[in-house]
Parts: C-alpha cells; sequence; structure tokens
C-alpha cells in the first residue's frame, strides 16, 4: 500500500504558481473526462427521446442534443484542468499556437463543422426536407458536424460535405411549402371535339384530391401537331418530392384515358402514310419453305392470274 500511495503522489510537474502534478491527479482528470463523455452522450440521448415524444421538430431536436453536448464536454475540460491546479489563463499560448496548426491543417474539418452550424441556425435545408444536389434527388436524413446525409429516391444514401450544401446550388423542395406546379400533356386524334376535350381534361385534374382548388387550373389547346391535337393542362398541387409529382400526375392520365373512353375520343399516336411513286406495276414474288413450285413474277392487270 505504501508504494502505490508512493507512486499515486509521485511528482510529474511542478507548475510555476507552486503546485504540483501527480500521477494520481492525472488518473482522476482521465477518468472525469471519459465519464463526463459518457454522460454528455446519456444526456443527448435523454434529451431526444424526450423531444421526440413531445413531437418537436427535427432540427430542433438536434440542435439541442448538440449543444448540450459539448456545453457538458466543456465544463468537463475546465473541471479536469481544475483538478490538475492548471489555471485556463496557462492555456492561452499553447491555445493560440494549437489553434494555427489546426486552423491550416484541418480547413476543410473546420469549414465544415462551422457550416453545419449555419444549416442549423439558418435552416436552408432541414431534416425531411426534399432537396436537389446536382443530379441527386432524396430526403435529408441527418446534419452533422461535418457532412448531411441524404438518401436517395432509389434508396442509396449519399454523404455531402456541409460546406457544400452552402456553395453549391441546392434545390430545396419543401422548404416554404408543399405547393408545386406542373403539366400533364395529351393528344387526341383530328376531328375531335376540342371544347369537350378541354372539359374533359379539367374534369380528370379536379377529381384528384392533392390538387389545390383556389389555384388557378388552365387547360391549353396548345399545338396542332404532325398526328395530333396537343393539349396542356397546368395546375398547382401538394407534393413531397417527385415520387408524389409523378404519382400525381399518373392519376390524371388515368382519368383522361377513362373518360376519353367513355366520350368515344381516341388518344391519338403516329401515323404515317406511304405512297409508292412507280412508273410500271410492281412485281410481286411468293416464296413457300417446300417443293411447291415457285409463282412466277406477275405483272398487274386485269388479265394477269395470280
Amino acid at each position: 500500500m505504501e508504494a502505490l500511495e508512493k507512486i499515486w503522489h509521485y511528482r510529474l510537474v511542478t507548475l510555476a504558481n507552486g503546485g504540483e502534478v501527480t500521477i494520481g491527479q492525472v488518473i482522476l482528470a482521465v477518468l472525469l473526462v471519459v465519464l463526463g463523455f459518457l454522460l454528455a452522450k446519456l444526456v443527448q440521448r435523454l434529451i431526444g427521446a424526450q423531444m421526440r415524444k413531445a413531437q418537436a421538430n427535427p432540427d430542433v431536436i438536434q440542435t439541442i442534443q448538440r449543444v448540450a453536448f459539448y456545453a457538458i464536454l466543456i465544463l468537463v475540460f475546465i473541471t479536469a484542468l481544475g483538478s490538475l491546479n492548471i489555471p485556463i489563463s496557462a492555456l492561452a499560448f499553447v491555445s493560440g499556437a494549437v489553434a494555427i496548426g489546426v486552423g491550416f491543417g484541418a480547413q476543410n474539418i473546420i469549414n465544415n463543422f462551422i457550416s453545419s452550424w449555419i444549416l442549423m441556425s439558418e435552416k436552408p435545408v432541414r431534416i425531411g426536407d426534399f432537396v436537389e444536389v446536382d443530379e441527386h434527388k432524396g430526403t435529408v436524413e441527418s446534419i452533422g458536424n461535418r457532412s448531411t446525409r441524404i438518401k436517395r429516391v432509389d434508396g442509396v444514401h449519399l454523404l455531402i460535405p456541409n460546406s457544400q450544401m452552402l456553395e453549391r446550388i441546392v434545390v430545396n423542395w419543401t422548404l416554404v411549402d408543399l405547393d408545386i406546379r406542373t403539366t400533364v400533356r395529351v393528344g387526341v386524334s383530328y376531328g375531335s371535339p376540342v371544347r369537350r376535350v378541354e372539359e374533359l381534361i379539367r374534369e380528370a385534374v379536379d377529381t384528384q384530391p392533392e390538387i389545390l382548388k383556389d389555384m388557378h387550373r388552365l387547360v391549353i389547346f396548345e399545338d396542332f401537331g404532325d398526328n395530333a391535337l396537343i393539349f396542356d393542362t397546368y395546375f398547382w398541387c401538394k407534393a413531397g418530392g417527385e415520387k408524389d409529382l409523378r404519382a400525381i400526375r399518373s392519376e390524371i392520365r388515368f382519368r383522361i384515358s377513362e373518360l376519353f373512353e367513355q366520350e368515344g375520343i381516341v388518344i391519338a399516336y403516329p401515323q404515317r402514310d406511304v405512297h409508292l411513286d412507280t412508273l410500271k406495276p410492281l412485281e410481286i414474288r411468293m416464296h413457300r419453305e417446300d417443293s411447291s413450285p415457285q409463282l412466277q413474277p406477275v405483272e398487274g392487270g386485269p388479265d394477269s392470274n395470280a
């Protein structure tokens, strides 16, 4: 016991203010930091669980969790320094040198870390938003210290650095509301009653529950096409992303097809008339796979044999 006590009180460093740092103090400081880190994680989880029960906004939950975590770590660090008899002012020079070194060596990490706090405070992108970054589209799942995690529409997860979420063009489909304007195009055959076509298209749009009835809905007779009379309908609807928007357009097309079928209106398809300009009747040859004699060329005329 005396040997352990001697090791425990063994002096490692003598400070300028006359204080001493022993092995026991160092061990206690390390244990304090470890326990403080575990406590910070526990508090972070408890705060998240309680706020989720209260159905708080996910962005608010993540912000409060992060503030509580780092606040506890700072208090634990200051307490650990106090247990070692090291005043905070003594770290001013060291912290300045470390800050310069970190600034040069970890610019991207610091940039992404600061960007994460900007994203959480300004909220240009929030958890649950449907966003489009370059050619990628998906839902924001979390905003971490270094990167933002996005679940793409095909289920693939993307990790985008937070700094790029601020520096690049990000299309947020749900930033303010879910209102989106879209269009559906349909072509009917020539000779169709165009006014009746307009009424049926408008009816197909109005029957969808996602359509915003208080917003203007417009049916345009767009053009006399090569093979059809072209109609476009413009309308506003509530959609939480591209998947919802495609489903709404699909239901409208189903309804248009049903209404046109009831009215006998034909949805046009490409057609081509082929004219053969020849100076003499066509020669026709017919072949059989068996041993039957081959039919000879026949020229058209009233006395020709087939």
